[in-house]
């Protein structure tokens, strides 16, 4: 139901767009963005609120990511920018089928597969 790809091999201060392609009902949802480092829990980068367009982003991302969407395509992006290497994780994108936002991981209901995202210094 969740398709995620786009990641790959970038040098510290690149950029790198991820994208996942949702099939099924998405108005009114969320679409979050999540990530996991070897070693480490999966932890909250953005979310985006299919609706309005309303976005949502963790501190360590805000100002370098950026999350939208195609309606149309019914598809979310991840734009990342000035990659660093403490980026480098498995990419997530799941949905929350809900019309309340959370960074909350366990609350989202559908998965894709992940996208391995690799900054290199």
């Amino acid at each position: 139901q969740l398709q995620a790809c786009g990641g790959g091999l970038v040098q510290a201060g690149g950029s790198l767009r991820l994208s996942c392609a949702v099939s099924g009902r998405t108005f009114g949802y969320h679409m979050g963005w999540f990530r996991q480092a070897p070693g480490k829990e999966r932890e909250f980068v953005g979310a985006i609120k299919w609706s309005d367009g309303t976005t949502y982003y963790a501190d360590s991302v805000q100002g370098r990511f950026t999350i939208s969407r195609d309606n149309a395509k019914n598809t979310v992006y991840l734009q990342m920018s000035s990659l660093k290497p403490e980026d480098t994780a498995v990419y997530y994108c799941a949905l929350r089928r809900s019309t309340y936002y959370s960074s909350r991981a366990s609350l989202y209901d559908f998965w894709g597969q992940g996208t391995e995202v690799t900054v290199s210094s």
